[in-house]
């Protein structure tokens, strides 16, 4: 008889320990019974026969994980605090050894002199961060680099954020890799993701592009990651494992002997301070940039109106940002101040015309809009904080021959949606497209002769130490689809104009002041950690994160730098605490963590959200 730990698929369970009559080989996936359930479990360690009576075995499936896959699972447990099942679970496994197909192409592309050295400084280093302006030609050099890999017989994987796997991106892709790409995200059928894990065995494709999940894919012959719009926010995950897939593309580069390469117009602080960078100055395409500045009441001003009007008399498109869904953030009392708040959650309710009601953005509750104050009973209630839905109303009357559209997570919720909404636009039917952070997430505006930017001193001001460095990327980001071709204009709406206009012609100089400021402080020259206790009851809630700074005393290398009710302190009728800390040392931290991992409290290695 032979024993094994089996790690539980998806289970916070440590590996169980079951019988088996036959010899298996590690990371062989497996049937057993738990709880009189059938589940998967992954085979991960042989042991001595224990003292207790073991279960056996049911059935091995044909499916396996790789020696190395089991190593890296083994380091985001560690790392991020979950179960080796949890870790596991992340992993697509294999049904066979892939096949090795080496194939030679040749794609048509030219690189510019600028582009050709940045291409050879990333060739020169294992990983590297291609810090690109916008329009600077990042793309045209991730496409030779996927040509290389591909001469060499290996394959590549190509991450960008959710809403950067546009058409555009997806037909530029099969234009210069034909069958040889395949695209993977959450929205795909089951079936066709089957037919791209067999074309993957059979070693049909070289490049997987995808969202954070494809870095997960069993490519046995990996040569290359790239992580395009590095500073994207989306590649954390926000459930357990909580892990950074930026961070993990790094750690799989170092385990896999692969080159990774990092690409942004806006950089993360962290990865320009700890990465070799090379600076791609200038755009691709002629086009220049005059910035204007609008300090008055914050809304729909009149410098606002008439800067669209001039870029409408030109015939070219515009685009409106703002960091608020909805008609409005928040409904106020005039006589006490008070806003409407959702019953489960510790936050105002947003104003939804369309759906005649109150909507809460975190639990989804929604009511009818009232006609008085809750608390206090005046009939005086204000709407504050326009969001896109308003805004989209407005400009829609005020330049009622043209054509104003939407473009948030209200409006644009399939991938269908979102081809058809960013194809009217780039085909001139739409004139005028208001948005959240969707519009800043790499789409080519060609014709866009104009950039409003409107609540951002909102983001400026919130309590989060990356929170100038989160503006001004945005702010760049947006500001870079005006003038892709030829000459724009950007309206920033702030009375924070003086930072702005400091940093926005140049966001190096920027990461330089702020390495100062952070030094000593916080990231990259700290880590942080973010405990999270949360209870249907507000007293058990506290207890547990009392517990976890009573255990914190323990740990002398690890500093206590808030604690107590979070920022957001319920959320679906649950309360909420947080204790946040930090360290010089990585493994202090870690240690402090596993410590406090039977209490059931949620731990967040670097975190980058902090409601």
């Amino acid at each position: 008889m032979f024993y094994y730990h089996i790690a539980l698929l998806k289970s916070p369970l440590s590996p169980l320990t079951y019988q088996s009559e036959q010899s298996l080989p590690l990371g062989a996936v497996v049937e057993v019974i738990l709880s009189k359930r059938t589940t998967h479990g992954v085979v991960v360690d042989e042991v001595e026969k224990p003292s207790f009576e073991c279960e056996a075995i049911s059935f091995t499936c044909k499916t396996f994980y790789l020696s190395k896959t089991l190593e890296l699972a083994r380091f985001i447990a560690e790392y991020y605090v979950c179960s080796l099942g949890e870790a596991l679970s992340l992993f697509v496994p294999y049904t066979h050894n892939a096949l090795h197909v080496n194939e030679k192409i040749a794609i048509d592309i030219t690189l510019s002199t600028e582009q050709q050295k940045a291409y050879d400084f990333i060739e020169a280093h294992p990983m590297s961060l291609l810090f690109g302006d916008t329009g600077s030609g990042k793309t045209e050099i991730y496409m030779k680099l996927f040509e290389q890999t591909i001469n060499e017989g290996k394959q590549a994987i190509f991450l960008l954020p959710e809403i950067g796997l546009t058409p555009q991106m997806k037909n530029r892709l099969k234009h210069h890799f034909g069958t040889h790409v395949a695209i993977w995200h959450s929205k795909i059928s089951a079936k066709k993701k089957e037919q791209i894990l067999s074309d993957l065995a059979e070693g049909k494709i070289s490049i997987i592009a995808g969202t954070r999940s494809a870095l997960f894919l069993p490519l046995e012959h990996l040569g290359l990651i790239v992580v395009d719009e590095e500073h994207d926010e989306s590649y954390k995950s926000g459930n357990r494992p909580r892990y950074n897939a930026k961070d993990l593309a790094l750690l799989f580069g170092q385990k896999l002997g692969c080159k990774v390469l990092l690409g942004s117009a806006t950089p993360t602080l962290t990865s320009f301070h700890k990465i070799p960078t090379f600076r791609l100055k200038g755009t691709f395409f002629e086009s220049q940039s005059y910035i204007m500045y609008d300090d008055g009441e914050h809304g729909l001003s009149f410098r606002m109106t008439q800067a669209i009007q001039k870029a409408l008399d030109a015939h070219k498109q515009v685009i409106v940002f703002l960091p608020t869904r909805a008609n409005f953030k928040y409904i106020t009392c005039k006589n006490c101040g008070a806003n409407v708040e959702c019953p489960f959650c510790s936050v105002g309710m947003s104003l939804h015309h369309n759906m005649n009601a109150l909507k809460c953005h975190y639990c989804n509750y929604t009511e009818v809009i009232p006609k008085v104050c809750p608390k206090c009973g005046c009939e005086e209630i204000v709407a504050t904080r326009m969001g896109t839905a308003e805004v989209s109303q407005k400009l829609s009357e005020h330049f009622s021959e043209h054509v104003v559209q939407q473009f948030d997570r209200d409006e644009v919720r399939t991938e269908k949606k979102l081809s058809e909404i960013l194809s009217d636009f780039n085909e001139h039917k739409i004139d005028i497209m208001v948005g959240t952070q969707m519009l800043s997430k790499g789409h080519d505006y060609h014709g866009v002769g104009l950039a409003v930017i409107l609540g951002v001193d909102a983001l400026l001001g919130m309590n989060d130490f990356r929170s100038r460095e989160k503006t001004l990327a945005l702010v760049l980001q947006i500001a870079g689809r005006a003038g892709r071709k030829g000459y724009g204009e950007v309206l920033i709406q702030s009375k924070n104009g003086d930072f702005f206009k400091q940093y926005l012609g140049d966001f190096e100089q920027f990461l330089k002041d702020e390495l100062m400021f952070r030094k000593g402080l916080y990231p990259p020259f700290k880590k942080m950690l973010r405990l999270m206790s949360s209870h249907v009851k507000d007293e058990k809630a506290k207890a547990l994160i009392d517990q976890v700074a009573l255990i914190a005393q323990s740990f002398p290398q690890v500093e206590v730098v808030g604690f107590g009710k979070a920022n957001i302190s319920k959320i679906a009728n649950k309360y909420r605490y947080e204790l946040l800390a930090r360290s010089d040392s990585s493994k202090a931290l870690l240690e402090f963590a596993h410590a406090v991992k039977l209490l059931h409290v949620e731990a967040d290695i670097d975190p980058l959200s902090f409601s």
